[in-house]
């Protein structure tokens, strides 16, 4: 490790960035936070039509409304997985009485 600080300070560059990359975390891009109306007990193809009207209007960055598009899809799925999960059980349970 010492060497590499030595060339660093050398003017290595390649010997800087490993160092610096060691004391310094990653900068991680962040976005904003965002208000907008949006009811997550809305379908979910209104919830999304509510998203793409908040990016249309300035109030959502397009990016951000991506992501937030994927997340009510992420939601959608398990919605639907805990709906499947309702009727598998309702119909083992007809089929035991």
């Amino acid at each position: 490790m010492r060497v590499v600080i030595d060339k660093a300070l050398e003017g290595d560059m390649t010997a800087a960035g490993l160092v610096l990359s060691r004391l310094m975390p990653p900068v991680k891009a962040q976005s904003e936070p965002v208000q907008f109306n949006l009811d997550p007990e809305l379908p979910i193809g209104k919830q999304i039509e509510a998203v793409l009207g908040a990016v249309a209007a300035g109030e959502v960055p397009p990016d951000v409304g991506q992501q937030i598009i994927a997340m009510i899809g992420t939601l959608s799925n398990v919605r639907k997985n805990e709906e499947l999960e309702q009727r598998i059980i309702q119909l083992e349970a007809k089929e035991i009485t």
